[in-house]
């Protein structure tokens, strides 16, 4: 069984620390446990109990009415909700799907969201969030290991089939080629670009994880790129500023970068350089770059 601090609570779930302890005075739904240094901590039903009371809460249910439900009574009025669930909603459903290793309700989730609202928009408001919020996408251990395994693992089996169904683009579409630095291993992120990227038109060389600067320097030379990207976990900010500096030393191609805040700063500096801070960045920057890209074609 899975304990959780009430940090780790705070950031799952989004209740702040002290709402959870005035509910803990006031009511008697949820009774955290406690450390022999009396410290408390929250169980697996706990967090899935707290994930199904933020949603009702979202939904207009007043915390009050919530402590008279029974578990039966709870659940229910949450699968009624999901019936027509925002994507916050949705969030908070496929945490408790990662938690109980449920593929069929993680499937379901999925699959309601992508026929309401379409696959792109489907990574983009609901998955890349989902990943953020529990940690996976910048390997800050939100989740427990085998869970967050079965969860990426999904996710990467479904991204790659969608990948695999998007015909290939001509030769003369714009071109992006797609890596991680060197210890870098954090992979679903990238796969999610992949995904948006060639949706939108555009020729990918994926290159995965951990890819050493000689390889990235011959494949810019073999393939000519418009664009590179690639996307930082880990806390080296000189390190990232080596390497930047040595791919970008023989290229013109401008080199997009995604990750955490980790005082990359001085990256900002370099002309070539463009930060991301969400999926819709890169969306627009595909976007842009291929508008002036058409441009050129046009007028050659």
């Amino acid at each position: 069984m899975s304990t959780y601090s009430m940090s780790d609570i705070v950031s799952i779930t989004g209740i702040k620390a002290h709402t959870l302890r005035k509910w803990e005075s006031r009511y008697n739904f949820i009774e955290p446990k406690r450390t022999e240094t009396n410290i408390r901590f929250y169980t697996d039903n706990q967090l899935r109990k707290l994930l199904n009371i933020s949603i009702l809460i979202r939904n207009g249910y007043r915390i009050s009415s919530i402590d008279s439900m029974t578990e039966d009574e709870l659940h229910e009025n949450v699968s009624e909700i999901q019936l027509k669930a925002s994507p916050e909603d949705d969030i908070n459903s496929l945490i408790m799907s990662m938690l109980e290793m449920n593929e069929n309700r993680f499937n379901g989730i999925l699959g309601r969201h992508i026929i309401r609202y379409g696959l792109l928009t489907t990574v983009t408001t609901l998955l890349y969030p989902f990943l953020n919020h529990i940690g996976v996408l910048w390997g800050t251990n939100k989740a427990m290991p085998a869970q967050e395994h079965f969860i990426s693992n999904l996710i990467k089996q479904k991204m790659f089939s969608a990948i695999e169904a998007i015909p290939l683009k001509k030769d003369n579409a714009p071109s992006i080629v797609l890596f991680l630095m060197e210890g870098e291993t954090h992979e679903i992120g990238l796969i999610l670009a992949y995904y948006i990227a060639k949706e939108l038109g555009w020729r990918v060389y994926y290159l995965g994880q951990n890819v050493p600067i000689y390889d990235i320097k011959d494949v810019l030379k073999i393939t000519e790129p418009d664009l590179m990207l690639t996307i930082n976990t880990m806390a080296r900010p000189k390190k990232i500023l080596d390497t930047v500096s040595s791919i970008l030393k023989d290229t013109y191609t401008p080199l997009a970068i995604s990750g955490r805040d980790l005082q990359l700063d001085s990256l900002e500096k370099i002309d070539q350089v463009i930060r991301l801070n969400s999926p819709g960045d890169l969306i627009e920057l595909l976007n842009q770059k291929q508008d002036l890209f058409d441009n050129k074609k046009s007028i050659a």
